[in-house]
């Protein structure tokens, strides 16, 4: 088997998955989607949209893989490489409308990309967490407060270490030393 005859079969795998990650993409999509509608809730169109973007925006993300891969296979010429560039191109131009679609802001202006991947799987996230919290019993009111309490404590603790935890711990000391605790003078 020749090298070329290898990363043919290589590239025709990857187009395979491609195409794959695509089509269950779009069921896991789907299924979110009818998920949310059944249960009543609002959201499940923007949901399906985001869920299906994030599949194709994967599929293609793998066929333009597929493609660099397939340069090695051609033959170099100008028809052939011109050909590859105008379909990476292409699939190139419609990832990044897609994911300006998704994001609602240009790719450029966002402080971190995120692949196709990384949107459906946060979507599967979140709403796997929406429907745990469904499930779970709410908390008593004594509950909620104590939580709140405890929230409140936590962020006024300072990481020890800190210029702000060494200026809590002076004052401490400061106020101790203006006001000493009192003692038991009958023993």
């Amino acid at each position: 088997m020749k090298i070329h005859e290898v990363f043919d079969n290589v590239a025709t795998g990857f187009e395979a998955l491609g195409v794959l990650a695509m089509i269950i993409g779009f069921l896991i999509a789907f299924y979110l989607a009818a998920q949310r509608f059944v249960d009543g809730e609002g959201g499940s169109f923007g949901l399906l949209r985001n869920s299906l973007g994030g599949a194709i925006l994967l599929g293609l993300e793998i066929l333009v893989a597929a493609d660099l891969i397939r340069t090695v296979t051609s033959e170099p010429s100008v028809e052939n490489v011109t050909v590859l560039a105008i379909i990476v191109l292409l699939r190139t131009i419609l990832s990044m409308s897609i994911q300006i679609e998704i994001d609602g802001t240009l790719p450029w202006k966002r402080a971190l990309t995120e692949s196709g991947a990384s949107v459906l799987g946060r979507n599967v996230t979140k709403e796997r967490e929406r429907r745990q919290a469904r499930r779970a019993p709410s908390p008593t009111t004594a509950q909620k407060a104590s939580h709140t309490t405890t929230r409140k404590r936590a962020a006024h603790k300072a990481p020890a270490g800190t210029k702000r935890a060494a200026k809590k711990a002076g004052a401490k000391k400061r106020t101790a030393k203006a006001h000493p605790p009192a003692t038991d003078t009958k023993a």
